[in-house]
């Protein structure tokens, strides 16, 4: 991202390394918020312009430029919150947050990014695809509130800032937030124990062992799959163990004697990829749960799948 460096007289701008010191910090809030790393790049651009779009007089006139700058990203992303709903309507086939791998294995192949640090999400435990389908579940007044206070410690006095609502109401939204998290999520295994699960289950999809597929699947797995209508995909979730047995082993029969089945981090949590010609096509999310896997999140969607590809 091209950035202002001279102040409007020509001088060296000595606020620009702490204003974009922000930036990694707006793309981590974004993401999460968003659950698209593209659009969360298209907030932090947008954020720096209002910035910049100031004059030097105005910026020097605010007091803590972070805040500002989380401010501004947080309401643009409660406007984008706002309209995803048609968006996703239109969307073809199911809708998944977009995937991320682990910053080691990050491909410098975005030409937006450049392979920047500062664009690499920090992955814990609030970015595992889990955690963002259940944000998705959320209003954007809840979402925005529970990201701001509970992942990025912000206080309910901020939070009303940039919500628009007063610190008790932002308050009462994040709790309900928390209840649904809550209510959605059972304890995960280690992550040790949740690498050896994914590993057994890609070891019997290579095999194409029927049984012990079924035997690693909870009763009610569920499979979704987001092609975008950009590739095939299944366009409505598949349910059932011995469905989803059946379906990965035809699937295996048909495609893994072409492609390249590989364990990778996805979002911060032990999944898989499929590789055809050394580029990634397909990434694996998994949610394990009673060490069994209780879903399983396909994204084809090549649109969502930069970080992971060269192209």
């Amino acid at each position: 991202m091209s950035t202002q460096s001279e102040s409007g007289h020509g001088r060296p701008d000595p606020g620009l390394n702490a204003i974009m010191s922000e930036r990694r910090q707006l793309i981590n809030l974004a993401y999460r918020l968003l659950g698209s790393l593209a659009d969360a790049e298209d907030v932090v651009q947008e954020t720096y312009t209002r910035w910049y779009a100031m004059s030097p007089q105005q910026q020097q006139a605010i007091e803590s430029p972070g805040a500002w700058l989380t401010k501004v990203a947080g309401r643009i992303c409660l406007d984008l919150l706002g309209s995803a709903r048609a968006r996703r309507e239109r969307y073809v086939g199911e809708w998944v947050p977009e995937p991320l791998p682990e910053p080691t294995e990050w491909i410098n192949g975005r030409s937006d990014t450049t392979g920047d640090p500062a664009d690499r999400v920090t992955l814990d435990e609030s970015v595992s695809m889990a955690f963002l389908v259940v944000l998705e579940s959320m209003t954007p007044a809840e979402r925005v509130a529970f990201v701001l206070h509970d992942v990025f410690r912000y206080s309910f006095a901020e939070v009303a800032d940039i919500v628009g609502r007063t610190p008790a109401a932002c308050r009462q939204l994040a709790s309900s937030a928390r209840r649904r998290i809550r209510e959605s999520q059972a304890p995960a295994p280690s992550a040790n124990r949740q690498a050896g699960i994914v590993r057994d289950f890609k070891q019997a999809w290579e095999a194409k062992d029927l049984n012990s597929l079924i035997g690693l699947l909870d009763p009610d797995a569920t499979v979704i799959a987001d092609g975008g209508g950009v590739v095939a995909a299944a366009l409505r979730p598949i349910e059932g163990r011995d469905q989803i047995a059946h379906y990965v082993v035809d699937l295996a029969a048909r495609a893994l004697a072409s492609v390249t089945l590989l364990e990778r981090t996805v979002n911060g949590q032990p999944g898989l990829v499929i590789q055809q010609d050394g580029v990634t096509v397909t990434v694996f999310a998994f949610e394990v749960a009673d060490d069994r896997v209780k879903r399983i999140w396909a994204v084809r969607n090549p649109d969502k799948l930069g970080p992971w590809t060269t192209g």
